[in-house]
């Protein structure tokens, strides 16, 4: 099947794709003191395309970089994953780095390969450890500043890929738009995996054409790329799906050829994607993990269940424990990078859920973040959150509560505009939504909005809960003081 990459530069395809994708794989062979890591710190576009895939399908280990992490945080994985190489379209981030790099080859379509001169190497003395199966390192935020690697096999990835392929299949996909970096494990095996595989051009337009970052999203520019590129299916992280909707409300128009919007990420309200359907898009919320190589179940216009995050692939063996805790076997990590534990071909995902007779995961949170009231009921503050963002006047929103007689929330809105009265309207109207145990009793205003850049979200946007109680644990506090007095 002939494979078509595009981006604001040029269209491959055909034997001009196989021929570049040759060469790439060519210069990987003869490469530079034979490195066995490469490290890959570039835009999305062809370039990274092609020297990923050549990556995968070589003997090397490829160690995506994402542009996002901090030079603390690139110093660390280059130390941590034992970097001696790197290909990069962006040498200037490279002199900014601990050690002594230099430009030794050019590689294709505007890469560069720079080495870390053997004087700046500060050689271990015992290597980190790392399966000889491994193909990808992939970096995951971890609760600390520094991002933990995954060792993932080429067969692990591959049987993800190839359960996504039989479960989309009948969609019949023609154009997929790769918004998310693809630094990112899932956009990374959906767009230059299973998408070619589907018979799909792949577009890639560059970051700032996409108009998302870590660091915010520009509205205007993602939506004029959605509407110059016409895909036929999409990858959203839950605000991204958030931010299309309230689009739609505001008169913008979906195209109408989309087929297929897949969600994942973090957890997403059911009620957001009932609101995206109504809007002309067809979103579908799946679940997985970079230990389990991303995917573990999906739902699709073949087979979806409301409140589920989809019907577990082909792949995969998931089974609850006594304490609800999700467990999955089939496609999994061979480690952590470094680490001595061994990995017993199952992965203990942290979330708490539950499988019905039809296969459909149900996921309830993360066990590590379950709240106990005083009153000794047990809460997933991700079931709260969910709720209170079906409003299009909440941005965030993350809930408190643990030893306390009831729950709070600090929140903040999706415009300068919302008043308290509108924000307190939203939460009176999840309440609604939920038992009494698990309603809002008082919330506050974030005095600005989480981010990665500070530390309080995950490069996926998932929260760090413990970095957000710590830094407004005051202001958390004096609601329930306020509570008591009242």
């Amino acid at each position: 099947m002939s494979v078509t990459f595009s981006d604001a530069q040029r269209t491959l395809s055909g034997d001009e794709l196989i021929n570049i994708e040759a060469q790439a794989s060519g210069w990987l062979a003869r490469a530079p003191n034979a490195s066995r890591h490469y490290g890959l710190l570039a835009d999305n576009g062809i370039a990274w395309a092609v020297i990923d895939r050549a990556l995968h399908r070589s003997p090397f280990i490829n160690v995506p970089l994402p542009r996002h992490f901090s030079e603390a945080q690139l110093a660390h994985v280059i130390e941590d994953a034992d970097l001696g190489l790197i290909i990069t379209d962006d040498p200037s981030k490279l002199r900014r780095l601990p050690g002594d790099w230099r430009r030794i080859d050019d590689v294709i379509l505007g890469l560069q390969c720079w080495a870390k001169s053997a004087s700046s190497e500060q050689h271990r003395e015992s290597p980190r450890r790392i399966s000889p199966s491994t193909s990808k390192v992939t970096y995951t935020s971890g609760s600390t500043g520094n991002p933990k690697g995954v060792c993932l096999s080429r067969a692990s990835m591959d049987a993800v890929v190839n359960s996504l392929v039989d479960v989309l299949r009948p969609l019949a996909v023609r154009r997929h738009l790769s918004l998310l970096p693809l630094s990112t494990l899932l956009d990374n095996l959906v767009s230059l995996e299973v998408a070619p595989a589907l018979g799909a051009t792949v577009l890639l337009p560059s970051l700032a054409e996409t108009g998302i970052g870590y660091g915010g999203i520009d509205i205007r520019r993602m939506l004029a790329c959605i509407d110059h590129y016409s895909p036929e299916s999409l990858l959203l992280v839950p605000e991204l799906l958030r931010v299309l909707v309230a689009s739609v409300e505001r008169g913008w128009r979906a195209p109408s050829h989309l087929k297929f919007i897949a969600v994942g990420g973090a957890s997403v309200s059911p009620d957001l994607l009932t609101a995206a359907h109504a809007a002309g898009l067809p979103a579908y919320e799946g679940y997985g993990l970079s230990e389990c190589a991303s995917v573990v179940a999906l739902n699709s216009p073949a087979a979806s269940c409301k409140g589920s995050v989809g019907r577990v692939l082909p792949h995969a063996r998931v089974r609850i424990d006594d304490a609800g805790e999700i467990h999955v076997r089939g496609a999994t990590m061979s480690g952590y990078l470094g680490a001595d534990e061994q990995v017993n071909d199952e992965v203990a995902t942290g979330d708490l859920g539950f499988l019905d007779a039809e296969g459909f995961l149900y996921v309830r949170g993360r066990r590590k973040n379950l709240l106990i009231t005083s009153l000794g009921r047990n809460v997933s503050p991700e079931w709260i959150e969910r709720e209170l963002l079906v409003s299009d006047l909440l941005a965030q929103a993350v809930v408190f509560g643990e030893a306390k007689p009831s729950l709070c929330c600090l929140v903040y809105p999706s415009s300068p505009t919302v008043s308290a009265a509108d924000i307190g309207a939203a939460i009176d109207a999840a309440n609604r939504r939920l038992p009494d145990y698990a309603q809002v009793r008082r919330w506050a205003l974030l005095p600005q909005p989480l981010a990665l850049v500070d530390g309080t979200l995950t490069a996926n946007g998932r929260t760090r809960r413990d970095v957000v109680f710590s830094r407004y644990r005051e202001l958390i506090e004096d609601l329930y003081v306020d509570a008591l007095a009242s």
